[in-house]
C-alpha cells in the first residue's frame, strides 16, 4: 500500500513538471524565479476559468473541415450562448492560434495583479498519457498487453507528439512528457498483470466493502487517472488524450459464487439472507452492504469523467482481452456470473470513454482499426474557448451544445463539463 501511494504521488508530479514545461514552450525544466524586489506588488491568483473544449466538423463525406472561423461557429452552456474568445485550429497534427484569448484583467476587481502570460506556442504534436492499469489484468494476461502497448506505440503515435507512461501498480512505470517514444518502448517490457484472478476474489476475505483488496485496487487506479487528468489542464492548445489499457472495473464480482450460492458452487440460486442454508451466514450478511456497489462504482466513474472534461481531455478506453470468452473450466464459473462480471467492466470502459468524447474498444479484436480512428480524431481539430456567463456557481454540471451555421457540416463536441469545487462564476463580458 505504501508503495502505490508513493508511486500516486511521484507520478503525479512527473507530469505536472513535464508540462509546465510544455505550456511554457520549453523543453527543459521550469526555472525557479527570483524573489520580488522590494515595493513589488504581491502577486494573486484569481479564479477565472477559460472553458475550453474541441470541436471536430465534418462535411457530408466524413472530411475534416479545416477553414471554418469563430462566426461559424455558436456554443451554448445550458442554452445560453456565449461568445467564443479564443479559437485554435489543429490541422495534421499542427497547431494555428486563429484567434487568442483576451485577458479578463478588466472584469477582474481593482488591486488583484493577474500573472503575465507567456506567449503560446505553435509546436506540432498531439500529448498523450498512456496508462497502464496493471492492478486490473492478470499476469496471465501480460503478453496480450505488451502486444497491445506495442501496437499502440506503433500505429498511433508519431514524431512530435509528448507522450507520458504510468501504470497504477507493482509495474512502476513513470515516465514524465516526452517526445523520445524510445523510453515508452523500453518501458513495455517492465509491464506486468497484477489484477485479482477469479480464484483470488473467491479466496479472498469478504468484508462490507465486498471482496478484500478489489476497492483497493480500484481506488489506486482512479485517483491516479484522476491525478493525471488534474495535470492535463497546465497543456495548452493541444488536444488531451488519455490512452487507457485495463479489464475494466466491476465491485461486486460473482456475489453468489462468492457465498455458495450459485450453480456450480451452491447447487441453485437463491437470495442468501433469504436462504441461510446456503453457504457461509456471515458472508451473506456481509455481502448485504453491497448492494450499493454499482452505484459506488458509478460516483468513482463521474468523478474521473468529470475532472477529464473540466480539462478538455478524452478518454479512450482499450480493453487487452480483445473478444471475450465466458468461463473457463478449470475455474469452475457459474456462465451466468461471469457473462454478468464481463457486461460490468466493459460496460466501465465505455462510460469513461463515451462520456469524455473518446472511444472504448470492448469486445473487439481488430485493434489497428480503432487506433487508427484515434489517429485521425487527435490530429484534425477545433479548441474554443470562452469564459462562463453562468452566474450559478453552485451549479457544477454544465452542459454543452456547438452548432456551425456552414451548410452540411455536422459538428461534434462534449456535451458538458464539471466545474471545479467552489468555484466562483465567470465575468460577464
Amino acid at each position: 500500500m505504501p508503495m502505490n501511494r508513493t508511486l500516486l504521488g511521484r507520478a503525479s508530479a512527473a507530469l505536472v513538471l513535464g508540462l509546465v514545461a510544455l505550456a511554457e514552450g520549453t523543453g527543459a525544466q521550469p526555472q525557479s524565479q527570483p524573489p520580488p524586489t522590494t515595493g513589488q506588488q504581491p502577486t494573486f491568483s484569481v479564479n477565472v476559468d477559460l472553458v475550453t473544449l474541441d470541436v471536430i466538423p465534418r462535411d457530408g463525406r466524413g472530411q475534416f473541415v479545416p477553414d471554418l472561423d469563430p462566426t461559424d461557429f455558436r456554443v451554448f452552456e445550458d442554452g445560453v450562448q456565449q461568445e467564443i474568445a479564443s479559437m485554435v485550429l489543429v490541422h495534421g497534427g499542427r497547431v494555428f492560434n486563429t484567434l487568442e484569448a483576451p485577458s479578463p484583467s478588466e472584469a477582474v476587481p481593482e488591486g488583484i495583479i493577474l500573472p503575465r502570460s507567456r506567449p503560446r506556442s505553435d509546436e506540432s504534436g498531439r500529448v498523450f498519457v498512456l496508462i497502464v492499469d496493471d492492478l486490473h489484468f492478470t499476469a496471465l494476461e501480460t503478453p496480450l498487453v505488451r502486444q497491445l502497448l506495442k501496437k499502440v506505440v506503433k500505429t498511433l503515435f508519431h514524431p512530435g507528439d509528448m507522450v507520458a507512461m504510468f501504470s497504477t501498480g507493482p509495474s512502476s512505470i513513470e515516465i514524465p512528457v516526452s517526445s523520445d517514444l524510445d523510453l515508452v518502448e523500453s518501458a513495455i517490457a517492465n509491464v506486468g498483470g497484477r489484477g485479482m484472478t477469479y480464484r483470488d476474489i473467491m479466496d479472498s476475505k469478504d468484508g462490507s466493502m465486498g471482496p478484500q483488496g478489489l476497492r483497493y485496487n480500484a481506488h489506486v487506479a482512479f485517483r491516479t487517472a484522476y491525478n493525471l487528468i488534474d495535470s492535463l489542464g497546465k497543456a495548452r492548445n493541444r488536444r488531451k488524450a488519455l490512452i487507457l489499457v485495463s479489464n475494466g472495473y466491476d465491485f461486486d464480482p460473482f456475489p453468489a459464487g462468492r457465498t455458495g450460492t450459485d450453480q456450480v458452487f451452491g447447487g441453485r440460486y437463491g437470495t442468501p439472507w433469504v436462504n441461510p442454508d446456503n453457504g457461509d451466514r456471515f458472508l451473506q450478511l456481509e455481502q448485504a452492504n453491497n448492494r450499493f456497489a454499482d452505484a459506488d462504482l458509478a460516483s468513482e466513474l463521474a468523478a474521473v469523467t468529470g475532472a477529464a472534461n473540466r480539462v478538455n481531455a478524452s478518454i479512450y478506453a482499450l480493453d487487452p482481452r480483445g473478444v471475450v470468452g465466458t468461463t473457463s473450466l478449470g475455474d469452475q464459473i457459474d456462465m451466468t456470473e461471469m457473462r454478468a462480471h464481463i457486461a460490468k467492466t466493459q460496460a466501465s470502459l465505455q462510460t469513461l470513454a463515451e462520456a469524455t468524447g473518446g472511444i472504448a474498444v470492448i469486445n473487439d479484436n481488430d485493434y489497428e482499426k480503432a487506433l487508427k480512428r484515434i489517429d485521425a480524431e487527435t490530429s484534425d481539430y477545433y479548441i474554443l474557448g470562452y469564459y462562463s456567463n453562468n452566474p450559478d456557481s453552485t451549479q457544477r454540471n454544465r452542459s454543452i451544445e456547438v452548432k456551425t451555421s456552414r451548410a452540411n457540416v455536422d459538428v461534434w463536441s462534449r456535451g458538458w463539463y464539471r466545474t471545479r469545487a467552489n468555484q466562483a462564476p465567470s465575468p460577464k463580458h
